[in-house]
C-alpha cells in the first residue's frame, strides 16, 4: 500500500471520475426506464410476489406493476382535496341541459310513441288523424324539457349515488397502464431530466474520491464496491433534492426548496390538463354513470322520472287507450314507454357533452385548487411514483453500478 500502489498510468486515474460519472448517469437513466417499463412483466415468471416488479428472470416497470395502488393514492388526493363532485355538478343548469338535449329527445320520443302505439293499440292509433298524432308529439316535446330539467336536478342532488369518481379513474388507469405513466412522466418531466443529469455530476464527484482511494489501495473489491456506492448515492441524492426541503429554506444567501415543489404552479396546470383530457372528461363520466358500479341507481332514478313523464304525456289519451286495450294493458304500455326511454336516452346523451364540459370546467377547478395546496399535500402528486418502491429504485442503481465496477476490473487488470 502506498501512492500509485498498482503502478498505473496517469490516464487510468484520470478516467476514473469520468467513468464514475457515466456510471451515475447510466444507472439513473436505466433506473428511470425500469420505473416505467415494461408495461407488462417480461421474462419467465418462475416466482413472483404480488405487486412486486421483479421476479425470477424478469421485470415489470414499478409504476405499471402498482398501477392500481399508485392511482388510488393519486386520486385519493384529488377526490378529497381538489374535486367536490356535488359542487361541480351544481354548475350545470338543468334548463340549459334540457335545451341542448331537446332536438335529440324530440326525435327519440317520436320514435318511442310510434313503436309503443303500434304495439299496444295499432288500430286506434292509425285511425287518429295525423294532426292529433302530431299534437301528441308536440306535447311530448313540451313535457320533455320539464322531464329532463327535473331529472337533472335530482341527479345533481344525488350525483355521488350514481357516479363513483375514484373507481372510474382508478379503473381507467388499471385498464390502460400507459395513462399512469403519462401522468407521472408529464408532471415530472423536468425532475426526471434532473435525475438523469445529476447522475453524472454526483457520479463524477464520487469518482474523484474513488480515484484517490485507488491511488493508495487497489484491492480488487474497490471498483465494484465504489460502483455500488455511486449507483446508490446518485439515486438517493437525486430523489432527496427533488422533494426536500418541502418548504423554502435559507442557506447562506440562497433559498433552497425541492425542485418539484418549486414548480407547483406549472405542475398543477399539467396535471389538470392530462387528467381532464385523458381520464376525467365528460364522455368518460357519462360512460361511468351508464355502465359503472352505480348504474342501477342511475337507471332507477331515470325510470322514476320516466314514469311521471309518461303519465303526463299520455294522460289525454287515457280514455281512448283504456277503451281500446283495457286498464291492464294501459299500465303495461306506460311501463314499456318508461323502459324504452331508459334504454334509448344513453344513445343521445352525447349531445350534452359540449355544454357539460363547459359548465363543469373541471380542468380549471383542479388546477386552481392544486396550486393552493400546501407543500406537504402537493408532493403527493408525484412522490408515490418513487416512495412506493424508493428502496428498490435505489438498490437497482447500486446493482447496476456494481456491475460496471466489475467491468472496470476487467479493463484495469488487463
Amino acid at each position: 500500500m502506498g501512492f500509485n500502489a498498482g503502478g498505473f498510468e496517469w490516464w487510468e486515474y484520470f478516467i476514473m471520475p469520468w467513468m464514475a460519472g457515466f456510471v451515475g448517469w447510466g444507472t439513473n437513466v436505466l433506473a428511470l426506464k425500469m420505473t416505467f417499463l415494461p408495461l407488462e412483466f417480461v421474462g419467465i415468471p418462475l416466482f413472483r410476489m404480488k405487486e412486486q416488479p421483479w421476479g425470477l428472470f424478469g421485470w415489470q416497470g414499478i409504476i405499471p406493476t402498482k398501477a392500481e395502488k399508485m392511482a388510488s393514492i393519486c386520486f385519493e388526493l384529488m377526490t378529497k382535496r381538489l374535486l367536490n363532485l356535488k359542487e361541480i355538478f351544481e354548475r350545470l343548469d338543468p334548463d340549459k341541459f334540457s335545451v341542448v338535449m331537446e332536438e335529440g329527445l324530440l326525435l327519440l320520443m317520436d320514435q318511442i310513441i310510434n313503436e309503443v302505439a303500434n304495439e299496444y293499440m295499432p288500430t286506434a292509433w292509425n285511425m287518429l288523424p295525423t294532426t292529433v298524432r302530431d299534437e301528441i308529439i308536440v306535447m311530448a316535446d313540451k313535457e320533455s324539457n320539464e322531464f329532463l330539467a327535473t331529472f337533472m336536478a335530482d341527479m345533481q342532488e344525488h350525483i355521488e349515488d350514481v357516479l363513483d369518481i375514484k373507481e372510474m379513474t382508478v379503473s381507467a388507469c388499471v385498464k390502460n397502464k400507459k395513462l399512469v405513466n403519462k401522468i407521472f412522466e408529464e408532471c415530472g418531466d423536468k425532475e426526471f431530466e434532473f435525475i438523469r443529469r445529476s447522475g453524472f455530476y454526483f457520479g463524477f464527484l464520487f469518482g474523484c474520491f474513488q480515484m484517490v482511494v485507488w491511488m493508495f489501495y487497489n484491492g480488487i473489491w474497490v471498483l465494484p464496491f465504489c460502483g455500488f456506492i455511486v449507483g446508490v448515492l446518485t439515486n438517493w441524492l437525486a430523489l432527496k433534492i427533488i422533494f426536500r426541503p418541502l418548504t423554502p429554506k435559507t442557506f447562506l444567501c440562497w433559498e433552497i426548496q425541492g425542485i418539484f415543489l418549486k414548480r407547483q404552479k406549472e405542475v398543477s396546470e399539467t396535471f389538470a390538463r392530462v387528467i381532464c383530457v385523458e381520464i376525467l372528461h365528460t364522455k368518460a363520466m357519462w360512460d361511468a354513470i351508464l355502465t359503472g358500479p352505480l348504474k342501477n341507481n342511475f337507471f332507477a332514478m331515470l325510470r322514476a322520472h320516466s314514469i311521471v313523464f309518461t303519465e303526463k304525456l299520455i294522460g289525454n289519451l287515457k280514455p281512448i287507450a283504456i277503451a281500446s286495450m283495457g286498464a291492464t294493458k294501459f299500465s303495461e304500455m306506460k311501463e314499456t314507454i318508461a323502459e324504452k326511454i331508459c334504454q334509448k336516452i344513453p344513445s343521445i346523451i352525447d349531445q350534452s357533452y359540449e355544454y357539460t364540459t363547459e359548465a363543469l370546467d373541471t380542468e380549471k377547478t383542479i388546477r386552481v385548487k392544486m396550486q393552493g395546496l400546501s407543500p406537504e399535500l402537493f408532493e403527493g402528486v408525484l412522490h408515490p411514483a418513487f416512495q412506493e418502491d424508493e428502496g428498490t429504485l435505489i438498490l437497482v442503481g447500486g446493482v447496476l453500478g456494481m456491475i460496471v465496477g466489475f467491468i472496470q476490473i476487467f479493463i484495469f487488470m488487463n
